[in-house]
């Protein structure tokens, strides 16, 4: 009998966390990664972890870019990582906003994408962590039974005054914090 070994992933959100947020980014060449951010996600490969980006693009839904457009963000930022030695292992985004589309089961809090992941590649939810910059990203590491993460780049600083009933397992200045210390 074959014992297949399952993966650990860090599961990033994007905007204010890889990059500096900028609200509904829509221009490619508004994307900047923040400082450290690179490094970070290099160290957490070295460390064994499959890298999947989990973002919620609620401003295709709203109609403030299209899905080619954020194609064409997603492209720049990974031929930028790839410039710099760093692969992500996929990405993963909701289009969807209840306003406009109606509920979906992808857009954070809810798992759907991330659970779209651990099928797709074998992933043991239990040894990854999901890191993002609000208590939307927390809640939906925590109905995956992921460890999380709150950094307090983006909307982190705001987001950590807010926190009650949604804690994170863990809080971090930034990314490349987080990556040194786990």
């Amino acid at each position: 009998m074959r014992i297949v070994k399952k993966n650990k992933a860090i599961f990033l959100d994007r905007d204010g966390v890889i990059n500096k947020e900028v609200s509904y980014l829509s221009n490619p060449d508004d994307f900047e990664f923040i400082e450290g951010s690179i490094e970070a996600l290099k160290l957490l490969k070295k460390k064994g972890f499959l890298l999947i980006i989990i973002t919620n693009q609620a401003g295709i839904a709203r109609g403030f870019f299209t899905i080619g457009i954020l194609r064409t963000i997603h492209n720049k930022m990974t031929n930028i990582l790839k410039e710099n030695n760093v692969i992500l292992d996929d990405i993963y985004f909701c289009p969807h906003h209840p306003d406009f589309t109606g509920p979906c089961d992808c857009r954070k809090p809810n798992p759907g994408m991330i659970l779209e992941a651990q099928v797709n590649f074998n992933i043991d939810l239990s040894n990854s962590y999901m890191v993002g910059d609000t208590l939307n990203d927390i809640e939906t590491g925590k109905a995956t039974k992921c460890k999380t993460v709150l950094v307090l780049t983006g909307y982190g600083n705001d987001e950590q005054k807010k926190i009650q009933s949604i804690i994170p397992d863990m809080i971090f200045k930034n990314l490349k914090e987080f990556a040194i210390n786990i």
